[in-house]
Order: C-alpha cells, then structure tokens, then sequence
C-alpha cells in the first residue's frame, strides 16, 4: 500500500473512532444472559454506531465520569430487580447525568426494586408495586398463559409522533410488564403508549379488593421526558418489550374480530424509540440567523419604527442519525419586547425560514424571537436583541391625516380673525344727523 493510501486508510479509521467515541453507550443489565435474549435490540443499536459496553448492575467498578469528563453519552438500564447501584453509581448520579445532557433508556418489570421506582419519581412517573402486573382480559394475546399478562397494544394506543415512534405501525405490540402512570403536572414528561379501556394493573395472582394504581387509558406502558436541557430519558414496564421473543413473535388478540399478524410491531417501535432518546431523530438546530431592512442586506445597528423588515434562518433535523432540512410548517417568529408586539408563522422554504413584516409602531429594545417547542422535537430557541427608536423630526409626513381636524381648526381660527378684524376697522356706525332746532 502507497504511503498516501495508508494515510487516507488511517485517517478514516480515526474518524470513525472519534465518531463511535462519541456515541458511547453503558448498558446495565441484571445479568449477562439479557445480551443474548435482547440481542436483536442490541445488534440494532451497534448497526446505528453505538459503542455499546455491557455490566451488571452492580458491578463495583461503575463510573460515568472520569476526569471531570463524562465516558458515556447514553446509558441503558435494563436491570429491573437491582437493589442497589455498584461502584460510584446510584440515582444522584444518574440524574447529574440527565442534567448535563446524558440520554437513558430504562426498562422496568414487576420485579422493579427502589432505585428504579426512586428515579422514575424524580422524573414525574411512578410505577406500580412490585410483583403487579399489566392485565387486559379482553386484548391478551392467545399465545399467552391463562392470567392474561401478555397484552396486545393497539397501534392507536402509540403516540402520533414520528419522531418519537416512527411510522404508524402496521401490526400491534407485544407487551408484559408492570404499568406506570405519568404526573400530570409534569408538563416535561409525555406517555408514549398506554393501554386500552380493559387494561388495568394489579397483583396477577390475587382477587382485586383496592381500587387498582392505573385503569384503562391511565395506565402508562412507555413513558417519555424531556428535560430543558434537551436530554432524554424514556421509562417502560416492560424489559419483553424489547425482547428477541416479543420482537419476532406472532400476535393474535382475543378480542372478537382480531386477526393474526405474523410478526409483532416491536421491532419496528423499540428502534425508533431508542433512535429518539439516543438523539438519532427529533433534534433540531438552526443557523444563517439574519434580520435586514427591505432593499438592505446588512443588519443595521437599529431599526426605526414601522420599517420594513425580513427575518430569516435556517432550521435543520437530524432524521437516523443524518441532518436534512427542517419541513416543518408551525415554526412562529415574535418582535418581543416585555410582551409579544408581533407574532407570525415564518414561511418554510427547503428548512429556509423567512418572514417579512413592518415593525409596531413602538420604540424599545425588541428581540427577534424563535422559540419552537413541538412534541418529539427538541426545544429551539433563537433570540436577537435590536434597538427600534422612535423617528427623526425629518420623517414624518408633512400632513398627518389624523392631524386634519386639528388644521381646520387653526384655519377656521385665522379666517376668522381676519374677518373679524376687517369688520372692525372698516366698519363704522353711522353719524347722527341734527336737526335744525339744535
């Protein structure tokens, strides 16, 4: 091989190291036997460039930060029945994670013990007890056990965001696992699949004598937050969900009228699930920000009021892992001073986002504002700050239609006096003739 193929032969092997440096992922498992059940879930992740390294749970050696930096961009979490986290790491850590823009994807079951359900409630979700379990005694699956635990998941249970989901599934899922229920004062955390109207969660093998933790559609199956910082983490129930058995298994529901489908939806949802937490889709960004005068190209140091102004930018989404132009077509701009003075719909072009519009008839300082928070997406926020000053004596117009009654009132004034004072100094009263006897 020539000296300049070995270099270009080198070179891309870095590139690649760095690329799959940087989508470092831990996976914590209860024990090694879940690599190979799960193997399918797993050879998915590293076909998208995941460097994925496998532990137990409670391994004594775990550590997420070396050096002041962190060694994983994501973490799995498939180890339900962990009692308590090894090495350095536990639930505050974890949540540091979070907090500084690590991803994780958590998947539960009914043997879920205290450091799972203590970092769901962090996160505005709670789980069901242990030992419960997921029951639909009208969607189960014929294949099942006779206790019903093996629920068929309409795709009409999935939530409508292809980000999130993908595509709308053409068959139904497969799950087993215990049910959870989202805060609803958690505006941060989203349910990606919930049951049906027959599905409740309870103690599989006991006669129901306390209303159950979740019924019908409240009962959570996958759930989903999405903090301020854009970091991701996704709870399920469910550690079959994503299972090699559930993913290539047939589905039939009992239900009267149901059908067989040869293969499950898994498949199909856990990837693009895990492409959505790891930040593979639904992540957007922007550039080429500008703001000019019409006719102008260059962004004055101010604007006066009621100029005529254009805004653009670019906006970006990262669809598998790529970055192709934004389609979106609800991306607002506002001119924002304590309150929005304006607020417009930017016209989409190709992922160009422009808008032309004659600025409020109000000085301050103003900021040209994008702040776009869809579900699936992550937030975007675009903020200009610009001085806007009231205008010179020299532009205004010379008559202001408004002004009109008050110029005729000035002069109807002068004509008046005028006359007036016409009258006074050429009229004079007429002389008294006297009369002869005087």
């Amino acid at each position: 091989m020539s000296p300049r193929r070995w270099l270009l032969a080198a070179a891309c092997f870095v590139c690649v190291q760095l690329v799959r440096a940087g989508e470092k992922t831990l996976v914590l498992l209860d024990d090694h036997s879940i690599a190979y059940t799960h193997s399918i879930f797993f050879n998915s992740l590293k076909d998208r460039g995941f460097d994925l390294e496998f532990a137990t749970a409670d391994h004594s050696s775990l550590v997420l930060v070396k050096y002041g930096e962190y060694i994983y961009k994501h973490l799995v979490i498939f180890s339900p029945s962990v009692t308590e986290f090894g090495g350095k790491l536990n639930t505050k850590a974890i949540l540091k994670f979070v907090d500084d823009g690590g991803n994780v994807l958590i998947a539960a079951g009914p043997s879920i013990d205290e450091p799972l359900r203590k970092l769901a409630t962090q996160c505005g979700i709670e789980f069901d007890e242990t030992k419960t379990n997921v029951i639909d005694h009208v969607n189960y699956d014929v294949a099942g056990t006779g206790q019903h635990t093996r629920v068929v998941i309409d795709p009409d249970n999935v939530i409508k965001s292809i980000p999130i989901a993908g595509k709308p599934l053409s068959a139904p899922l497969l799950y087993s696992g215990i049910g959870l229920v989202v805060d609803p004062a958690n505006s941060l955390a989203t349910t990606i699949v919930h049951g049906s109207p027959s599905t409740y969660s309870y103690y599989h093998d006991e006669k129901i004598t306390v209303y159950p933790h979740a019924v019908g559609k409240t009962t959570g199956l996958v759930a989903a937050v999405q903090a301020r910082n854009n970091a991701r983490v996704v709870f399920t129930g469910s550690l079959d969900l994503f299972s090699d058995k559930f993913l290539t298994a047939a589905v039939e529901s009992a239900a009267s009228g149901s059908k067989r489908f040869e293969k499950s939806g898994n498949e199909d949802f856990v990837r693009a699930l895990s492409s959505w937490v790891f930040h593979h889709s639904g992540v957007l960004r922007y550039s080429n920000v500008s703001h000019h005068i019409v006719g102008e190209s260059e962004s004055p140091q101010f604007y006066t009021v009621e100029d005529d102004v254009i805004f653009s930018l670019h906006i970006e989404e990262k669809v598998g892992g790529v970055w192709q132009p934004f389609a979106g077509d609800d991306v607002q701009l506002e001119f924002h001073r304590i309150d929005p003075f304006v607020r417009l719909p930017l016209i989409p072009n190709n992922g160009d986002f422009s808008l032309r519009f004659t600025l409020p008839d109000v000085y301050g300082v103003f900021r040209f504002q994008v702040d776009y928070r869809s579900l699936g997406y992550t937030f975007l926020y675009s903020a200009s700050q610009v001085p806007v000053r009231p205008k010179r004596h020299t532009q205004y117009e010379r008559f202001i239609v408004s002004a009109y009654p008050y110029y005729t009132g000035a002069f109807s004034m002068m004509v008046g006096v005028v006359l007036f004072s016409a009258a006074f100094i050429f009229h004079s009263d007429p002389v008294a003739k006297k009369s002869k006897d005087e």
